[in-house]
Order: structure tokens, then C-alpha cells, then sequence
């Protein structure tokens, strides 16, 4: 991420605010951050109204009670967070990569509030985007649905639950890539963190242990625990899910602050 927009004087002293502006300055400045989000919200839209296209009325009590299909259109958020957590990623490892990282600690050389400012401009980016891309692709995969089958509705029991937490958490998703950044520093190391979190040990634990072990990753919670309005066998609870989550990106991010103040950039 080549630093744009914003050239401290060397001995400045920033606040938060400043800090943020500095943050939001550099990632808006980038045409790629744009085309990403871009990607994401398309990819999303796309992904949900191709799966409700697809999904045909359930047949037998057993599978009328198994029936989600608010879990369908919320499909796309599996392709969603892998753009949005790699954005997180390079929203550190790109000024590393550029060498502006100098520049922005010469600036602010308090590197937790650094990472601070990071976390607030892009995470309410991402929540902004993650929210509204849920709703819209919940809005436009509905009216793909076929006459014959159930259309879920937002008033409907657990429905805006799991939009909503379905969009918080591509916001945590991008917060975790922001603390994994500042661990690595390096951009092909994050990303490969990045998706062996999120994609690999979920697999390889899922065909180990079963649930048991694969429900605490982040992608089993949010296919399983968050989008879902019936309840899944094995899984944890909703609730319990986004608890998780949390402890998940605090964790990333509290280990990624102690990184930046005990390395040189």
C-alpha cells in the first residue's frame, strides 16, 4: 500500500482524530481499496441471488424444518471475507512493503495508537460495507426465490439477526487481517495466515474432530452460528459465536500492537 495524500512534518504529534485522518487520507487515495470493496459488494450480490435462483422448495417435515433460506442468500460472505481480510492485511503490510511506515510513525510514534487509528478507519469501513452489502444481497436473493418456495422475511424470527451479525462480522474479518498484518509485517506471510485461519485448519479439524473443534474458527461460525435462523447441530449458539469472534479480533489485534512496539519498521 504505497503511502498518498499525507506528508507529516517530522516532529509532529498526533491525536487519535489526527491519526484517523492520516489513516483514512492513505486508504481512500488507493484506486485498489475501491475496486475491492467494489468486488466484494458484486461478488456477494451475485453469489446470493445465483444460490436463491437455485434453491427449490423443501419437500417432507424433516426438510421443511431444516429450511433456511436466509442462510442462502447470506452465501457470499464466505467470498466476502477473503477480500475484505486481505484488505486488512495490506492496510499494514503495504506501508511496510512501501517503506511509509517511517513516515507514519515519524508522524505518530505512539505505534499502538497507530494501529488503533488502522483498526477504527478500516473496521468502520468494513462494517459500513459489510452491513450494507448483507442487506442488499438479502433484498436482491429474496426476489430470486421461486413463487413456490418460502420467502424469508426480515421481520421473521432470528432473520435480521443474522443479516446484521452476518455484516458485523466481514467487519471483524478485516479487523483480524489488520492484527495478523501487524504481526507478519509481510504481506505473503499474512495473507497465508490469513487463509489457513480462516480456510485450512477449519478443513483439516473439521475432518479430524469433527465440530468439536472446527466450530471455534471464524468461517465455521459465521456459515453455522451467525447467518443461520435454524439452528445447527454442533454448532455454538449465535451469540456465543460473535463472543468468539470478538475474543478472535482483540486477540489478533492486542498481539499485533505488542509486535509494532517491540519492532523496529
Amino acid at each position: 500500500m504505497s503511502g498518498m495524500g499525507y506528508a507529516p512534518a517530522i516532529g509532529d504529534r498526533h491525536g487519535l482524530r489526527d491519526a484517523a485522518r492520516m489513516e483514512w487520507v492513505k486508504l481512500r487515495s488507493l484506486r485498489s481499496t475501491a475496486y475491492a470493496l467494489l468486488l466484494t459488494v458484486f461478488a456477494m450480490i451475485a453469489m446470493g441471488v445465483v444460490t436463491m435462483a437455485n434453491t427449490k422448495a423443501p419437500h417432507g417435515a424433516s426438510k421443511v424444518a431444516a429450511f433456511d433460506p436466509t442462510n442462502n442468500v447470506l452465501a457470499g460472505v464466505a467470498l466476502g471475507q477473503l477480500v475484505i481480510g486481505v484488505l486488512g492485511v495490506l492496510v499494514v503490510t503495504g506501508e511496510y512493503a512501501s517503506g511509509t511506515i517511517r513516515s507514519t510513525l515519524t508522524a505518530v510514534p505512539d505505534r499502538r495508537l497507530v494501529l488503533t487509528a488502522k483498526a477504527v478507519v478500516f473496521g468502520g469501513l468494513a462494517l459500513v460495507v459489510g452491513e450494507s452489502v448483507t442487506f442488499v444481497a438479502f433484498v436482491a436473493g429474496r426476489a430470486a426465490l421461486g413463487a413456490d418456495v418460502p420467502h424469508p422475511s426480515l421481520g421473521d424470527p432470528d432473520v435480521l439477526r443474522a443479516v446484521v451479525m452476518s455484516g458485523a462480522y466481514l467487519a471483524m474479518v478485516g479487523l483480524i487481517g489488520v492484527g495478523i498484518g501487524a504481526i507478519t509485517r509481510h504481506t505473503a506471510a499474512a495473507i497465508g495466515s490469513f487463509v489457513g485461519l480462516m480456510y485450512v485448519l477449519p478443513a483439516l479439524m473439521a475432518g479430524t474432530t469433527g465440530t468439536a473443534v472446527a466450530k471455534f474458527f471464524p468461517t465455521m461460525i459465521a456459515g453455522n452460528s451467525l447467518a443461520v435462523t435454524v439452528p445447527v447441530d454442533g454448532m455454538l449458539s449465535p451469540w456465543a459465536g460473535f463472543v468468539v469472534l470478538c475474543l478472535y479480533t482483540a486477540a489478533f489485534l492486542t498481539v499485533g500492537g505488542r509486535h509494532l512496539v517491540r519492532r523496529d519498521a
